[in-house]
């Protein structure tokens, strides 16, 4: 076996999830698929620098009989037939799992992606917790004596587990001397542990999938479930998958994708924050045409958004798939009630557009909001489970609608460059101290939305853009914001926090917005610091 930990006993209980039979069934896991993952790393850089030579893209020619053919998706099994409202969260610590579970969500996404600061403590520890949950028997203490257990009262919500996209390394996992593919490793570390489990009680397992760019992503996971099935004597197509859509690549392949995870599939999901950042990302260089206004004035109802949705709805429900809302940042505030009623009234308001469009559920971010996602939900669905049947021919996109950034109307503003820094800045603290969902400014903030600020600093600066103020965005007028936003954040935390991590922090934000070359992800340049302290 090749495969090397770097540290056995990140948390208590470590033992329990890195077993030798776990780590080969991750090694053959590698041995098998982990060559193909930079093969595909290679063609997102391929078809990206297509983009910044052609500036558009379109449906692909070579699929187009998957996307006129008649085939449908399975059956969904019962534990996910309903899933009118979701909660998002990480599985490490205990706490916000447990809390997630009783929260009387449908499903509960365990994310060990972007909601997850990928510390080797937390990538086991949400292991050690993902395993207690799947049992039943997952509890915390807290240090002052408050015990937190799994609700009897009322149904929990079902797991969902999003591991890592492709493009992540598992640095603390060698295997053949190079870090381990870090979607393979949380796969592999939950499937063994817990497929025959959850099998055995009609509870999945079931995984949501991140970052793909296109449907030979979607062959490659399709494969790793057909051998993983099979290598631990799991009934085939007992593993359901629902897919985020959530870069523009794969907004044109959303037939193709559920087609290759046909025998697995189980819905997509409008992931709306990073399908932004990938909008920013793979156009960044093709003029004023997709240069977005400030984040806060991007909003759903802008037909280029619009466009993006409806066709989702219209894709899975054509092939019997759910369709998933995406999430509202808004959270609400204990202690400031007219914060809670306008974060409410605004979550509504989006859930309400979702459901009425055809979504078979959606996405909070926090325990308070459930009942409200679930009020809308019941509204329209009343005891179907799902509103698959609504087929939505109604629905017409040829493609260039989709890249209408134009459409979203609104102006870039010297506030919104300054909360784009202070955003990347404080986000990226808080993710190097092992932190990756967090509430800033009553908005939830995880690694998409930091992805789109610092993304959009860097394109002004290559457009040359004009704020409302009258100034251009130039890397000087950056540094410049950029050190005022630093300072007030020295203002707003501990000084010891600052230097270990606002400091470093800020450097990071500086060299990605600053550089010549943009750099893909944030969070690999952030894991390099994580896994150097």
């Amino acid at each position: 076996m090749s495969i090397q930990i770097t540290d056995p006993a990140p948390v208590a209980r470590a033992e329990e999830i890195l077993t030798p039979e776990a780590l080969a069934f991750v090694n053959a896991l590698h041995e098998r698929f982990a060559a193909r993952v930079p093969q595909l790393l290679d063609r997102r850089r391929e078809r990206r620098d297509e983009i910044a030579r052609t500036h558009t893209l379109g449906f692909l020619p070579e699929t187009a009989d998957v996307r006129a053919g008649d085939w449908r998706v399975p059956e969904p099994p019962a534990a996910i037939r309903d899933r009118r409202v979701e909660i998002t969260g990480p599985a490490s610590p205990a706490k916000m799992a447990i809390n997630a579970l009783n929260s009387g969500a449908k499903v509960w996404l365990a994310d060990l992606e972007d909601a997850s600061a990928p510390t080797w403590h937390n990538v086991v520890d949400a292991q050690v917790n993902l395993k207690d949950a799947a049992r039943g028997s997952l509890s915390y203490t807290a240090p002052d004596g408050r015990a937190y257990a799994l609700r009897t009262d009322a149904p929990l919500a079902v797991v969902v587990v999003r591991p890592r996209g492709w493009h992540l390394p598992e640095h603390n996992v060698r295997w053949d001397g190079e870090s381990a593919v870090g979607a393979l490793v949380d796969f592999g570390l939950h499937f063994f542990h817990n497929a025959r489990t959850l099998a055995d009680a009609g509870q999945g397992p079931f995984y949501y999938l991140p970052k793909m760019e296109s449907h030979l992503e979607a062959r490659l996971w399709n494969d790793v479930f057909t051998y993983a099935e099979d290598a631990l004597g799991i009934e085939p197509g007992t593993i359901r998958a629902t897919v985020l859509i959530e870069t523009i690549t794969a907004a044109f392949e959303m037939d193709e994708i559920l087609y290759e995870l046909r025998p697995h599939a189980s819905g997509l999901n409008a992931g709306r924050w990073d399908y932004l950042f990938s909008i920013i990302k793979n156009f960044r260089d093709a003029g004023e045409a997709f240069t977005l206004p400030d984040r806060a004035q991007v909003q759903m109802t802008a037909p280029f958004m619009r466009a993006y949705t409806e066709l989702l709805v219209q894709t899975c429900h054509k092939r019997g798939a759910f369709a998933m809302g995406g999430m509202a940042a808004f959270i609400p505030n204990r202690r400031e009630p007219e914060v809670t009623e306008q974060a409410i009234a605004k979550v509504r308001a989006d859930k309400l557009r979702e459901a009425n469009d055809g979504f078979d559920g959606s996405w909070v971010a926090h325990p308070d909001l459930v009942p409200v996602c679930r009020e809308v939900f019941d509204e329209v669905l009343g005891e179907r489970p799902n509103q698959i049947d609504r087929q939505r021919p109604d629905v017409r996109i040829e493609g260039p609608e989709l890249l209408d950034v134009r459409s979203a109307g609104g102006t870039a503003t010297l506030d919104g460059l300054r909360l784009n820094l202070y955003v990347a800045v404080a986000y990226t603290a808080a993710w190097l101290g092992g932190n990756g969902a967090v509430a800033i400014h009553n908005l939830m903030e995880d690694a998409a939305t930091a992805e789109i600020s610092r993304s959009q600093v860097w394109q002004q600066i290559r457009n040359g853009v004009t704020l409302d103020s009258g100034e251009t965005v130039t890397r000087d007028l950056v540094e410049r914001i950029l050190h005022e936003e630093v300072e007030r954040l020295r203002g707003e935390v501990p000084g010891d926090d600052f230097e270990r991590l606002y400091v470093p922090a800020s450097r990071l934000v500086r060299d990605i917005v600053l550089s010549e070359e943009y750099a893909d992800f944030l969070t690999n340049g952030a894991y390099d610091e994580v896994v150097a302290r």
